[in-house]
């Protein structure tokens, strides 16, 4: 049911590949309610409180866990059925609210523009080209850090699901006061998004849970973090507790770099109060990759792998950035390694999160080293990546609309009957950004050509940070500015492609990088020799 046809012309090929939803069942705690209650009652009545669920001041025991729990069950089954009463009520054409202005909010608007059940599209702020599939609303019109104010503008404009693009607003509880209001919401509760709003939070839920990943301590004092460099050596990474946009990790080759950054990010304020605490782990060798799974409290469905290139440099070399391409599917995810990821690590988290007493749900991201046909965790990001969403979305041949609703628990199945298709063609993005970038860069220079790119076969150009100045004409507003999106044949060949159209843009205080997709490309090249 939730199958569409192929869009925009893109070859799908005769067979496609089928991901089936993956429940919680399929793996087994490896410790029960009871007896973590057991373990720790003052954090099962912590969670309690933060729930909204009164609690005794004793500790809870084996019968007050089982009443937690049911209420929690029971507190998610009105809200579900809550939701599809509301979806239910309203016309085939459903108002959606899209929050953000990026290139990952361009590629969802995209996606949820061609749905067949999406009436008014809203996206706040948006951008000039998020402008060609939705109506933005500027933040003289709605300030999207007032959650309030986004609940107030969904009721005056009949919005039957808000998406929610960046991490910012998922920290800042905008799901939590959106589901007060009985207004389907994609995307973690507050709670949940600690899971990638606290670098300390996540860490420690793997330990808990046996979940692989990088070995690690976490510091607030200066000294202490020295010292525990010295004792570690280097390579070593560094990286602050809270969010930085993704620029707050440091890969220090020398233990000299190392100690600099903890002192800058703990004494020097390189951060803000996001460096306030650092966590210092392990450096993980091996190749890594994206791993995405859409998520409903309850079960997971795996999406396709994607790989970013963090470094600003060709070569991987430089500064991390947020990322400057990205191409989907990656060759080093397998078969075995995705299924790999689910079981070992993505659905672990799952329950772990619902065990811990705030259920995940939305789009959970996991970063991953994959070495000897293993994967350990690097990060989890409690939203789509960015630009791996530029080279996901195209891909999907079902109705976005339809799965993001399923997910809510507000669609006309549930997550766990939901099929994705993809099409077979490799997908490339090449991230024009601002001279500078990721350290200081100018905005407000202008860019021509974008018509040009985007005419080209196959290609589709995101707009990051973009604007229009008093005049009309596009100008840059953000150091990552464009992502031209190539969708085509296999992996050298949409590359190609992308690239044809990054040479049409007309903006010479702009840059991309020129390997894109590289190791991809080698691998193909091997096969092809062999």
């Amino acid at each position: 049911m939730l199958s569409s046809a192929s869009r925009c012309g893109f070859k799908t090929g005769s067979s496609q590949q089928r991901l089936r939803c993956q429940r919680l069942t399929k793996w087994q705690p490896r410790a029960s309610a009871v007896q973590l209650a057991h373990q720790s009652p003052n954090r099962e009545a912590f969670v309690a409180r933060r729930c909204g669920l009164s609690t005794s001041r004793h500790s809870l025991g084996p019968s007050s866990v089982q009443d937690f729990k049911g209420r929690q069950r029971a507190k998610s089954s009105q809200y579900a059925s809550s939701l599809r009463s509301i979806v239910a009520s309203t016309e085939d054409k459903l108002n959606v609210l899209v929050v953000g202005g990026g290139g990952r909010e361009h590629a969802l608007c995209w996606g949820l523009a061609r749905s067949a059940r999406c009436g008014t599209l809203f996206c706040a702020p948006g951008n000039p080209g998020i402008a060609s599939d939705a109506t933005c609303v500027d933040s003289s019109e709605l300030n999207v850090s007032d959650n309030d104010a986004v609940v107030e503008f969904c009721k005056a404009n009949g919005v039957s699901l808000v998406v929610v693009g960046p991490e910012a607003p998922l920290v800042d509880g905008l799901v939590d006061v959106l589901r007060v209001a009985d207004i389907p919401a994609f995307g973690p509760t507050k709670a949940a998004a600690q899971i990638e709003g606290s670098k300390a939070f996540m860490k420690d839920l793997c330990k808990k849970y046996n979940i692989p990943t990088a070995a690690y301590e976490k510091f607030t004092d200066v000294e202490a973090a020295k010292s525990y460099i010295r004792s570690q050596g280097a390579p070593i990474v560094i990286k602050t507790c809270g969010l930085a946009a993704g620029k707050g990790v440091i890969v220090a080759m020398t233990e000299e770099d190392a100690l600099q950054a903890v002192e800058d990010m703990l004494v020097g304020g390189a951060f803000g109060s996001a460096g306030a605490e650092v966590v210092i782990e392990e450096f993980m060798t091996g190749e890594e990759a994206s791993f995405f799974a859409i998520v409903d409290g309850e079960t997971a469905l795996p999406l396709q792998s994607a790989q970013d290139h963090k470094r600003v440099g060709d070569g991987d070399t430089g500064l991390n950035t947020g990322g400057m391409g990205a191409y989907s599917p990656a060759p080093v995810v397998s078969p075995e390694i995705a299924d790999h990821i689910m079981q070992d690590l993505v659905l672990p988290t799952v329950q772990a999160m619902k065990m811990e007493g705030c259920p995940y749900t939305g789009v959970l991201y996991a970063g991953v080293m994959i070495k000897d046909g293993k994967a350990r965790l690097v990060e989890y990001n409690a939203r789509f990546g960015d630009p791996e969403c530029q080279v996901l979305i195209p891909r999907l041949k079902n109705d976005l609309l339809e799965v993001l609703l399923c997910a809510c628990g507000a669609g006309d199945q549930a997550l766990s009957e939901v099929e994705l298709q993809w099409t077979e063609d490799s997908a490339v993005v090449v991230v024009m950004a601002a001279e500078g970038y990721p350290g200081a860069y100018k905005k407000g220079t202008a860019i021509g050509g974008v018509e040009a790119a985007d005419d080209v076969d196959g290609v589709i150009v995101f707009h990051a940070g973009t604007a229009n100045d008093t005049s009309g004409q596009l100008v840059s507003a953000g150091g990552r500015v464009l992502g031209v999106t190539a969708i085509k044949g296999d992996v050298r060949e949409t590359t190609q492609q992308a690239y044809a159209a990054v040479d049409l843009l007309q903006w010479p205080e702009g840059f991309c990088r020129r390997d894109i997709a590289w190791r991809a490309i080698e691998r193909l090249e091997s096969v092809n020799d062999q």
